[in-house]
């Protein structure tokens, strides 16, 4: 006799299901990665400087602690990766001509213009990859960004950083 592995999965414990989802989560995540770009005018960029440039194609200025905050990147690191992006063109950084002291951060064009453009890359090689089949795709939107905005909650608060659990968070 043979099991249907879909019937088997929905009967698995929900622990089980949630477990598999953050598996295929990080799997489709490496795969999109992985393909690279067709356009050559795409530039490829890590996933901490994805991350950046997400958060300023949604504000088109942030200092670089509001990024580190929005992003949950030390801000150490946060450095660094605005370096990068600015030696390849994406963001610009201004001096606060109030204080002298501050620093903001802008995209440049070339920012918008790649961030859309990896965007429309990601859209056809997911699209390609489920057939074009859209009819579940409200419900895996709706489900991934209630999930992101969780986890994005849930970040520890003490700035311990990735892959550790807060003094606080701990003690609850």
């Amino acid at each position: 006799m043979e099991t249907d592995p879909e019937s088997s999965a929905r009967k698995a414990p929900p622990a089980v299901r949630w477990a598999d989802l953050a598996d295929l989560i990080l799997i489709i995540a490496r795969e999109i990665q992985f393909r690279g770009y067709r356009d050559e005018k795409a530039l490829s960029l890590s996933q901490s400087e994805g991350m950046v440039m997400r958060h300023l194609v949604a504000h088109a200025s942030a200092t670089p602690s509001q990024i580190a905050t929005a992003t949950g990147l030390q801000r150490t690191n946060v450095s660094t990766v605005l370096r990068d992006l600015e030696g390849k063109g994406l963001i610009e950084r201004h001096v606060d001509p109030q204080d002298r002291r501050g620093v903001s951060v802008h995209r440049t064009r070339r920012g918008a213009h790649n961030y859309a453009l990896v965007r429309k890359e990601w859209a056809t090689a997911v699209s390609e990859a489920a057939g074009g089949d859209t009819r579940k795709l409200n419900a895996a939107l709706e489900l991934l960004r209630s999930i992101e905005a969780g986890l994005t909650a849930m970040r520890p608060i003490d700035g311990d950083g990735p892959g550790r659990v807060s003094a606080r968070r701990r003690n609850l």
